[in-house]
């Protein structure tokens, strides 16, 4: 039934009703995550022989389900699994005291917390520690606040190009091609700004410009081929899911397991999350663990391309079957 067909007093209950549920939808999708951000299952490295890292350990643990702790023999290995994006920090033990492992460029909240609930603690039992960022953040924004706030724009220049194409007819081929562009257009500004200009996310400009681009693709793509498929009720879809899921669900301002499960994992799962993580890694950990994210934005970007080639392809078949029938069903004589 389309909405032409329904009385005043029906679209005006639709509306009542539609308004109050969309505003109840965001403030759960963005205020629980927020309400409940705490570790969750948070890689972290200890480091040291079995009896000296064992206190450490034990106090680790009365945090329940906090932390998953990883061993490793030195506080070199440590170090190297800080940088390959295995843990976010680490303590290592050794003669001359604790030295707790960081990485903001991970994430700035994660770090404070591990230098409140690890460094604070083991100060507490007499121990000396010193704590060294491995991965710092940008120096022009050791907050994170530009990487951050980022998801939000690429989130609307990615549902914008799909619904633009959608709204401008084009299909098949022509849609593709209008979707890769202004997703390259979209990377290259979006590297200009905060590589170039901001100096806020570093690595190689190329790299960061391509992740803006593949994260873009993504987006635009999933909204223009579930409208495609759907119509309408397709971009209402991809726009949900993309702004209202997949922006508070990114962990960007956190970490993916700082938010309540299975929100860090569901955003993981989506373009804006997988954005989010592989701009860390090609910006900060020379591509370290970017294999997952590359593989989520590539097959939402392919299932976004197939499904609006396959849309064109039953449009234009639809279209080529009409006159058939009208001729088929014409008096003969």
């Amino acid at each position: 039934m389309s909405s032409s067909s329904l009385s005043p007093r029906r679209r005006i209950a639709a509306v009542t009703v539609l308004v109050p549920a969309l505003v109840a939808l965001a403030l759960w999708a963005f205020a629980w995550p927020a309400a409940r951000t705490a570790p969750r299952d948070l890689p972290l490295g200890v480091a040291g022989p079995a009896a000296a890292t064992a206190p450490v350990e034990q106090r680790l643990e009365r945090q329940e389900g906090a932390f998953a702790l990883h061993h490793y023999a030195d506080e070199a290995a440590a170090r190297d699994a800080v940088e390959k994006r295995e843990v976010y920090g680490a303590i290592a033990v050794t003669g001359q005291g604790v030295r707790l492992l960081t990485a903001s460029a991970a994430s700035p909240v994660v770090t404070e917390l591990l230098q409140q609930a690890v460094a604070h603690r083991t100060a507490a039992s007499g121990t000396p520690v010193t704590t060294v960022d491995v991965v710092p953040a940008a120096a022009r924004d050791p907050r994170g606040a530009v990487l951050n706030t980022s998801v939000l724009p690429l989130a609307l220049a990615g549902i914008g190009a799909g619904v633009a194409v959608t709204l401008l007819g084009l299909r098949g081929t022509r849609a593709v091609a209008a979707l890769v562009g202004s997703a390259a257009l979209v990377g290259v500004v979006a590297a200009a700004l905060t590589h170039s200009w901001l100096e806020a996310v570093p690595g190689n400009w190329w790299a960061v410009a391509g992740t803006f681009a593949l994260a873009a693709l993504a987006m635009g793509a999933a909204v223009a081929g579930l409208a495609g498929l759907l119509g309408q009720a397709g971009i209402a879809l991809g726009t949900l899911v993309i702004m209202l899921l997949g922006n508070p669900f990114s962990g960007a301002s956190s970490a993916p397991e700082m938010l309540p499960e299975p929100a860090g994992a569901i955003g993981q799962w989506l373009p804006p999350g997988a954005g989010v993580s592989l701009l860390r890694s090609v910006s900060f950990f020379d591509g370290a663990a970017a294999a997952g994210p590359v593989l989520t934005l590539t097959w939402w970007a392919a299932l976004g391309l197939g499904a609006v080639l396959l849309a064109g392809a039953l449009k234009e078949r639809t279209r080529d079957a009409e006159p058939t029938s009208e001729r088929g069903l014409a008096p003969v004589g």
